[in-house]
């Protein structure tokens, strides 16, 4: 008898977790899209919280310019979003791969600042050269005796 109850409290638990506990919805945003989003919206809530006004001077309103930009709307991203969370795993793999793409993001921003910065750099030195040599050129030369 009590191996008729653990067979059926192990069929129940199985059933039980394998059962979704939200329909796929139709129109489901496939998961590449959702984590392009997902990342283009970690961004857009960096850049408000830093910088608010450069935002507004542009015209742009995060959550807009994501629907538009992905040709979604409000309730695709609210349906899709709560489908993929409840798929723990899967959603746990999605915000890992955002989170990925934003350190290499970071990691490309700053070498190229520091690219840019060695440039500005070369730049700076060779104008100063320039200069010097202009100065050098402008002075009067001294009479040597003939």
């Amino acid at each position: 008898m009590k191996k008729a109850i653990v067979l059926f409290l192990s069929v129940f638990v199985v059933i039980g977790c394998a059962e979704k506990l939200i329909e796929k919805p139709n129109n489901l945003i496939p998961k590449e899209k959702m984590i392009a989003i997902l990342k283009d919206i970690a961004i857009l809530n960096a850049a408000r919280s830093t910088n608010t006004a450069s935002l507004k001077e542009n015209g742009i309103e995060p959550t807009e310019y994501i629907f538009e930009k992905y040709a979604i709307d409000s309730i695709t991203y609210v349906d899709s979003d709560r489908y993929y969370a409840s798929q723990p795993s899967e959603y746990v793999s999605i915000y890992e791969t955002v989170e990925a793409l934003l350190v290499t993001g970071k990691d490309d921003a700053e070498k190229r600042k520091k690219l840019n910065d060695s440039l500005n750099l070369v730049k700076r030195k060779k104008e100063q050269a320039k200069d010097s040599l202009n100065i050098i050129r402008k002075a009067p030369q001294s009479q040597s005796p003939k």
